[in-house]
């Protein structure tokens, strides 16, 4: 599954927060065979509005909740007055508020007479079927910058606070069981309370899904998310290949399925669903921690 694998990349330097463009793992050839024949292309003549901060979403699969590749000219992106960048052909923008289900953060603006394409939830949902590598290109470009969000807090010391704590659980009661019956001929591996599961810098060779109990994420021995049943863990390392970020560790006593590389890659291409899950899990674990910034 070469052609799903997004991780072997350079070093790589801090992205511009505001586009997932913006980062070297990301692939124009890839969101152009994405979005081409299944999204509606349109015009937009200079100065003319795509979408304004505070706009209202109402989920994935609502028409109202786009995503968007520039065709042609130059869209800025901008909050509050301020300018946060541009996107060029071939970059995609608007999907954080698509996955996460929140109002849009920013406004969209022509700069230039622009052409743009877009997808609505339902697109979206029947492309990751068809070309999963998608997929895996956005969780990879999350990825990447949750982990440097999570540098520059603990370079501002900002670990840890109550605030900053969060339950997790990414799949519903029917994902869940569909992912059992995938994984029936496995047994559960089970932690007792206190027992460490993965540490910060170990590699990555398995993912977690929680059926039982509640573990414990920390990073620098603060907690600073807990996944309970229907959460996944451990994803990271499996996208990107890189050490593990946090420790984790049975909050009470656990019930797991660990699920390896191939296995994860393989649920991906074949189930939607359960690709769709976790994009939506990783931006909103993205959207929680960029807010903790002043």
């Amino acid at each position: 599954m070469s052609e799903l694998d997004f991780s072997r990349t350079a070093p790589l330097p801090v992205p511009e927060a505001a586009r997932p463009a913006a980062s070297p793992v990301y692939n124009a050839a890839v969101a152009m065979d994405f979005f081409r024949g299944r999204g509606k292309s349109e015009e937009l003549p200079p100065g003319g509005v795509l979408f304004s901060a505070g706009d209202k979403t109402s989920g994935l699969f609502s028409k109202d909740d786009k995503m968007y590749l520039l065709l042609g000219g130059e869209v800025q992106i901008s909050a509050g007055g301020k300018l946060l960048g541009s996107v060029k052909v071939g970059e995609i923008f608007g999907e954080m508020a698509a996955l996460t289900q929140l109002p849009r953060s920013a406004t969209a603006t022509a700069k230039a007479q622009s052409r743009v394409v877009s997808i609505d939830g339902k697109q979206f949902q029947a492309g990751i079927q068809e070309k999963p590598e998608f997929a895996l290109m956005l969780m990879s470009i999350m990825i990447l910058r949750i982990r440097q969000t999570a540098a520059q807090l603990r370079a501002k010391n900002a670990l840890g606070p109550a605030d900053l704590t969060r339950a997790s659980s990414m799949l519903d009661k029917k994902m869940m069981e569909g992912l059992k019956r995938l994984l029936h001929d496995r047994e559960p591996i089970r932690f007792p309370a206190g027992r460490m599961i993965m540490k910060e810098g170990d590699t990555g060779a398995l993912m977690y899904l929680v059926l039982e109990g509640t573990v414990a994420i920390s990073i620098q021995q603060k907690v600073v998310e807990r996944v309970g049943p229907g959460g996944i863990f451990g994803e990271m390392a499996l996208v990107d290949q890189s050490p593990r970020s946090a420790n984790a560790a049975a909050e009470v006593d656990c019930a797991l399925h660990g699920v390896n590389r191939n296995d994860f890659l393989a649920l991906v291409k074949t189930s939607p669903a359960f690709g769709m899950a976790l994009l939506k899990g990783l931006a909103d674990r993205l959207t929680f921690m960029t807010s903790h910034f002043k």
